[in-house]
């Protein structure tokens, strides 16, 4: 497989986490938040990380229920998804992203902002997921 940087969005109506992370080192980590209230202000914030770190793929978290039925925040985070795609013109990959919150609010032991964290785990899911036939 090809070096490929990576950036990764845990989409959210509110806040976007962003992480980045690349194939050779398979590592992710949390890169930034995005608060924008606008629609065109986040996707401006998302031109800019795409002009400055120029992913080879971007990765989004699929918010589904727990028992893996898809739900209101699953269509959403589709509909960004297949925006991100359309802007930007690169590949987007979807990602599991259930208890990755959870998962990120453990790790900061905080109530410190944990969008950015959460889209770090999700993008380490597909990372750690490369070349194990698994399905994410």
């Amino acid at each position: 497989m090809p070096d490929e940087t990576l950036l990764a969005f845990d989409y959210g109506v509110k806040k976007i986490g962003v992480a980045l992370g690349n194939t050779l080192t398979r590592h992710a980590r949390p890169l930034t938040i995005i608060t924008a209230e606008r629609r065109d202000l986040r996707f401006d914030e998302i031109g800019k990380l795409m002009v400055e770190w120029r992913p080879d793929r971007v990765i989004v978290g699929l918010p589904l229920a727990a028992d893996g039925q898809d739900q209101l925040a699953t269509t959403q985070a589709r509909r960004f998804a297949n925006q991100i795609h359309g802007r930007f013109v690169v590949p987007v990959a979807l990602v599991d992203e259930r208890g990755s919150s959870l998962e990120a609010q453990a790790r900061l032991g905080t109530n410190a902002p944990d969008d950015a964290v959460a889209a770090a785990i999700i993008l380490q899911r597909y990372l750690d997921a490369l070349g194990q036939d698994a399905i994410i």
